[in-house]
Parts: C-alpha cells; sequence; structure tokens
C-alpha cells in the first residue's frame, strides 16, 4: 500500500547527507563540483560522495519503480489523500503496518546491500592498489 514511503523518507534523508558530504568534499579538494574523485581512490579509498550516490540511486529508483507498481495496482491516485487506503480508516492500521514490516526492511535491506557493495568496492581498489605496487 504504502511501504515504498519508508524507502522515499531515508532516500530524502541520504539526498541531504549526501548534499553536506559533496560541499565537504569540496572544500578539502577530494570531489569537484560535479563529484568526480579528484584524489586516488587506491590511496583514498572511494570518496563518500561517490559511496552515498550510490545508495541515492538505489533507494530512488526503488521508490520510483514501486510508486509506479502501486499507481498500476490502483492503490496510489493522482489526487488527494493519494493512498486508497486512506479513504476508509479501517485500513490506514494494516497501512501502517505494512510500512513498518514490508517497507522499513525494504529500506533495510537495499542499505545493507549497498554498504556490502561499498566494502567490495574498497577492497578491489585497495587490491588494485597492492597489484600495481607489486608490479613495479
Amino acid at each position: 500500500m504504502a511501504c515504498f514511503l519508508v524507502s522515499g523518507g531515508e532516500a530524502i534523508v541520504v539526498t541531504a547527507v549526501h548534499k553536506a558530504v559533496k560541499k565537504s568534499e569540496i572544500e578539502r579538494g577530494i570531489v569537484d563540483e560535479s563529484g568526480k574523485q579528484l584524489t586516488d581512490p587506491t590511496q583514498e579509498g572511494i570518496c563518500w560522495t561517490r559511496k552515498l550516490s550510490w545508495l541515492m540511486n538505489m533507494l530512488w529508483g526503488g521508490v520510483i519503480l514501486l510508486a509506479i507498481e502501486h499507481m498500476w495496482h490502483g492503490e496510489v491516485v493522482p489526487f488527494p489523500p493519494f493512498l486508497t487506503a486512506m479513504y476508509n480508516p479501517a485500513d490506514i492500521p494494516a497501512m501502517l503496518g505494512e510500512m513498518a514490516t514490508v517497507g522499513v526492511a525494504m529500506a533495510a535491506l537495499v542499505t545493507v546491500t549497498w554498504f556490502a557493495v561499498t566494502l567490495v568496492a574498497d577492497a578491489v581498489v585497495k587490491r588494485q592498489s597492492a597489484t600495481a605496487a607489486e608490479k613495479a
């Protein structure tokens, strides 16, 4: 019904954090205005601006796809109150329950997957650095 709103809330928070981190990394000379990393990832690691953009893209992509799917099934409509579960007060607890279980589980799974991807990506970059050092 409205499970995508949980990921949408997380996506909004991550977007705000991304902007703050990007501003900080621009000031420190780690990334440029477009978000491209200026430092060597093999030495410094992958910048947080890039890592957070991966999470942002995963969250916003999921939110958009789920919103379209919910519209397709008539659970979300283009007029207030937007969620069909809001028309009948008896459906509101079920909607909140779905948000608390399915929505939180989806958002947590996306975040855990992103965390694993960032660990793997950092390990691959460090491994490339070690391999390059051995060849030199």
